[in-house]
């Protein structure tokens, strides 16, 4: 904004700014606004975006979530979510490749009906597959089937395209075989696009989750 650092240093000096970070400023009456600073994070780190069980929340799937729960943002390469950030919004980064190349980056996600200026966050198909990769990690495993026992109005379309650019195995088949079991609408969908995926094979999953869980996945 063709401020110096020097006449930078000079503000903070005389209380016209505070300093939150290396080249970040604020005005000390400010009250800073959540969806606001995701956005301004998202120019600094790539493909950063709401996700996984906080995007669930926000786009209505989801309810009854801790008002102090960690928000959740994903984004494309490896980093950390600064202090200034974090001591405000409690958050967690998770930068995990779930999809491959042949996927645009871009697809599932997309700005609040009632925030068009705000920051991504995971449409609803996506942002399960996300909550899917963190069963048995951060996520537990009965819980998880409950998220996606309310996940029924899923768009068909959407689920099989990101199941069938979906690199995790275990992501590929927890949903076939939970949206199965749970006899939710999209998941004849979902069995046809992993017939598509490497997923798709005669050997049964077995694995022990770090929650203690053991998680067996059939073919």
């Amino acid at each position: 904004m063709g401020v110096s650092a020097p006449l930078a240093y000079k503000y903070v000096k005389r209380g016209w700014l505070t300093k939150l970070d290396h080249a970040v400023f604020g005005f000390p009456s400010d009250e800073l606004q959540r969806h606001k600073c995701v956005s301004f994070l998202a120019k600094r780190m790539s493909g950063l975006h709401v996700g996984g069980k906080t995007a669930l929340a926000w786009r209505g799937v989801l309810h009854n979530v801790p008002a102090r729960e960690q928000m959740i943002l994903w984004g494309r390469l490896p980093g950390r979510l600064p202090v200034w950030f974090t001591s405000r919004f409690p958050s967690r980064y998770i930068s995990k490749r779930l999809f491959d190349s042949r996927m645009s980056d871009s697809f599932g996600l997309s700005a609040l009906p009632e925030l068009p200026d705000g920051p991504h966050v995971s449409e609803p198909e996506r942002a399960l597959l996300e909550m899917l990769s963190e069963v048995g990690l951060r996520q537990s495993t009965e819980e998880g089937r409950q998220i996606m026992e309310g996940a029924r109005a899923l768009r068909s379309e959407i689920i099989g395209t990101l199941l069938r650019h979906c690199l995790r195995v275990k992501v590929i088949r927890l949903c076939v075989q939970w949206a199965e079991e749970l006899k939710l609408p999209w998941a004849t969908e979902a069995r046809r696009s992993m017939a598509k995926t490497r997923a798709d094979n005669r050997s049964r999953w077995t694995t022990r989750m770090k929650d203690g869980t053991t998680l067996v996945l059939k073919p």
